[in-house]
């Protein structure tokens, strides 16, 4: 959860900072996706629309789960504010792939169903 929360917070002025420090949570193809995202489209697209996003993890249930690989649905609150705009919040459901690289857990598959 604290990985999902890390992926999809950030403000105009943390978001380089931010969403460079959520990658060290990813691994494989999808850390290589997230990352041509958000250099290519998320960071700038905060920094000249000022965009904010605040993303909470309201529950999450395990589908799978094996030694080193698991499924895991999580279930997404995220707030965004684009400029001097209201607030707008977006509920989701995450299917989150994870896959154990020594000690640590990492994503490897965030889809949203």
């Amino acid at each position: 959860t604290e990985a999902t929360v890390a992926m999809l917070s950030y403000t105009p002025d943390t978001a380089t900072a931010k969403l460079k420090a959520a990658r060290e949570g990813l691994t494989g193809p999808f850390r290589d996706s997230y990352t041509s995202l958000t250099d290519d489209v998320v960071i700038p697209g905060a920094q000249q629309k000022r965009i904010s996003a605040t993303a909470k993890v309201t529950g999450a249930a395990s589908v799978s789960a094996s030694e080193n690989h698991a499924v895991v649905l999580v279930f997404v609150d995220q707030t965004t504010v684009v400029g001097n705009d209201a607030p707008t919040d977006t509920d989701s459901v995450v299917r989150v792939t994870l896959d154990r690289i020594g000690n640590r857990w990492l994503i490897s598959g965030f889809e949203p169903i």
